[in-house]
């Protein structure tokens, strides 16, 4: 009888900055999600949903409550919501996914609210989740961006992120595929 094994799956954790609670998705969260998922900015850079399909509000549900849970369980990673830490308000989302336990190397994505772009949050919470996953033993993190996503490729390097290269044709996005830039952080890119 052959013992299958399950992934680790990471703790569930509230992590704060100065500006910034990330925390779980909330059923509070589904009209934000939303909103924020069906902004043409967003679309253009995050294949939400899938090219040639509708994000619609039962998505976002569907996403807050089943598949956001469902990627820590099911040993994939983390998802929290970016929450502005003065007015409560949902403003984006930043995950760790396609965990290598094995290497012990995860991926960090992220994307922030119409309403909360401009202020440095993606950048806060990409700090605050990376240095959370190397604390936790993570060897690597990666980042990946649409090479002409200037501001993702801006974020990456103004979180400690070193650019290493081009994945060539690598995201199917609505308006065609794109390269993507690849960075990553390692335990000794991370000063004391």
């Amino acid at each position: 009888m052959a013992i299958v094994q399950s992934a680790p799956i990471m703790p569930a954790v509230i992590l704060e900055t100065d500006r910034l609670r990330l925390r779980s998705l909330l059923e509070r969260d589904i009209e934000d999600v939303y909103a924020s998922c069906v902004d043409p900015e967003l679309q253009r850079w995050i294949p939400l949903p899938a090219p040639g399909r509708e994000y619609t509000r039962e998505t976002a549900e569907h996403f807050c409550l089943n598949v956001a849970p469902a990627i820590r369980t099911g040993g994939d990673g983390q998802h929290w919501a970016m929450v502005d830490r003065e007015s409560g308000r949902f403003t984006g989302s930043v995950a760790l996914m396609r965990t290598q336990w094995p290497a012990m190397v995860t991926e960090i994505g992220y994307w922030v609210s119409p309403w909360g772009r401009g202020r440095g949050y993606a950048a806060e919470a990409v700090v605050a989740v990376s240095r959370w996953a190397l604390d936790q033993g993570f060897q690597r993190v990666e980042l990946k961006a649409a090479t002409a996503n200037t501001g993702s490729c801006r974020v990456a390097e103004s979180a400690g992120f070193v650019r290493e290269g081009t994945e060539r044709n690598a995201m199917p996005l609505h308006e065609g595929r794109s390269d993507l830039a690849v960075f990553g952080l390692v335990p000794s890119d991370v000063r004391p």
